[in-house]
């Protein structure tokens, strides 16, 4: 079974400014038993990671097609995780881990760009959002910082640009669709 992709859902990793977090830390944390710590998930929330250095990583194995096969399901939003990919960065958080701050280095912000501009490029009816955005995001500040005007200063054109339900869509092709219409696998 597998459904259309339609949404690319950013994160971070809730972790202090400057920790570094790797790939097997996210998979321990997500996936270990919860008497290890972990969630108990059978895999990562995630799809793709960038590390602090810029570098991406996938955490789940994935095609470039439009649509998410079983095995390219993450775990990033309930309710949303059938039909969309998983972006983390690493970082979110102040120094004291106590406030949620953009803490994406210069190296992220141009990893993150050129992946966000490829997604859209490849699945042109794709739209990206916040975790924050969400639905079920419940009070959640991920990924720290404001996606709209931050796609919109890389150039992501307003289709492609998720809107609250309730707020007023700049696009007839995505007015109708919200990520509350979709059912997850």
């Amino acid at each position: 079974m597998k459904n259309k992709l339609m949404y690319l859902i950013l994160h971070c990793t809730a972790t202090p400014e400057g920790r570094l977090v790797t790939k097997d830390d996210i998979i321990h944390w997500h996936t270990d038993p919860k008497s290890k710590g972990g969630r108990g998930w059978n895999r990562p929330g995630y799809r793709d990671m960038i590390y602090l250095d810029g570098q991406l990583v996938n955490l789940i194995p994935f095609n470039s097609d439009d649509f998410v096969d079983l095995w390219e399901i993450s775990n990033g939003v309930a309710g949303l995780n059938g039909n969309s990919a998983h972006i983390v960065y690493v970082g979110g958080m102040d120094a004291s881990n106590k406030l949620p701050k953009d803490t994406r280095t210069e190296k992220q912000l141009d990893t993150m760009e050129v992946y966000v501009k490829y997604m859209v490029k490849c699945h042109p009816d794709i739209l990206v959002l916040g975790h924050n955005e969400a639905p079920n995001a419940h009070g959640k500040a991920c990924p720290s910082f404001d996606v709209a005007p931050y796609l919109r200063s890389i150039g992501i054109p307003e289709v492609n640009i998720y809107q609250k339900p309730g707020a007023a869509s700049l696009s007839q092709t995505n007015a109708n669709t919200s990520p509350e219409d979709i059912q997850e696998a």
